[in-house]
């Protein structure tokens, strides 16, 4: 596997990823390197700008990354319905060191493929709906450092900049 982990400010994390014209041989493979790197680094999800491909791909396991026993594999998901708001504490793969409450629907439906090509319609809510908006707001360019107060999102880069500065000496 010679896919790794896209951190924050990397470019393709803030670009608007293409949708997957078919599911294929390189899609089920970026998919099982996406799982492998999200286990590996601890997480519940991931998508596909995380590992450098920007297509609409993502992997969530909410079970993981110590059971690996709940994998699910969606392609061009799309939020199709929303209700309701809830707040918690997100953190991000991409996004070294921080954590921070972030508003989003409490429940959602999603459609998408998975990777025999079928269609899924899934109704989420609590960890789950959460993970599926942080993860599909990747496919759009979006983290989710770009959802909370500006002051706060200043005092981040401000602490980013000096840990890379620190890290180049």
């Amino acid at each position: 596997m010679s896919r790794k982990l896209v951190t924050y400010p990397e470019e393709i994390l803030s670009r608007k990823a293409e949708p997957v014209a078919e599911i294929n041989d390189y899609i089920r493979d970026l998919a099982g390197d996406m799982a492998e790197i999200m286990y590996q680094n601890r997480g519940i999800g991931l998508a596909a700008p995380q590992v450098g491909e920007g297509l609409r791909l993502i992997t969530v396991d909410l079970s993981g990354p110590d059971k690996r026993d709940d994998l699910m594999v969606l392609v061009n998901p799309e939020i199709i319905d929303s209700q309701g708001e809830s707040e918690s504490e997100e953190g991000c793969l991409s996004v070294v060191g921080y954590k921070s409450s972030v508003c989003r629907a409490e429940k959602i439906r999603v459609r998408a493929l998975d990777l025999k090509n079928n269609q899924v319609i899934l109704d989420a809510d609590d960890l789950l709906a959460t993970c599926l908006q942080h993860e599909i707001d990747h496919l759009d360019g979006i983290l989710f450092i770009d959802r909370i107060s500006r002051l706060k999102r200043k005092m981040y880069d401000k602490k980013l900049s000096r840990w890379i500065k620190t890290k180049k000496d």
